[in-house]
């Protein structure tokens, strides 16, 4: 079963990763199950943010409050995150490999006008196929 992205969520990806360059971007993917609706930048705190990325981690702490606050709504939740890859392919690299956490969630890379999914299994990154879908 593929991932729905919603075209607003796709177009903030490519948007954020544009506006960042030559540094990478990198956000949040907020949803439901295996729909993204929202794809919400964040800054990247990271020393070397040309080669590397890393959340503001007050990005994540308020999602996750908004996420508890909105649970009986059916608020968002985190599902992943994503970055871009300003001088890469969007495919994981070494350095992706060697950060993720094996937790399940998907990963979003942006590179060269593209955009590609992947779930971050405990085996390492799994390709993901997904279609762009409204709600």
């Amino acid at each position: 079963m593929p991932i729905t992205l919603t075209p607003q969520a796709h177009a903030a990806i490519l948007c954020a990763a544009s506006a960042a360059a030559p540094n990478e971007a990198c956000g949040l993917l907020l949803g439901a199950g295996t729909h993204i609706h929202t794809a919400q930048p964040a800054a990247n705190v990271h020393p070397e943010p040309a080669r590397h990325f890393e959340i503001d981690p007050a990005a994540i702490i308020a999602s996750h409050k908004a996420a508890r606050a909105a649970r009986d709504s059916g608020g968002p939740e985190i599902i992943g995150y994503f970055h871009s890859h300003p001088n890469g392919l969007a495919r994981p690299s070494a350095t992706d490999a060697a950060m993720a956490s094996g937790d399940g969630r998907i990963w979003a890379i942006a590179a060269g006008g593209e955009v590609s999914l992947w779930r971050d299994a405990p085996s390492g990154f799994e390709p993901l196929s997904y279609v762009l879908k409204e709600g």
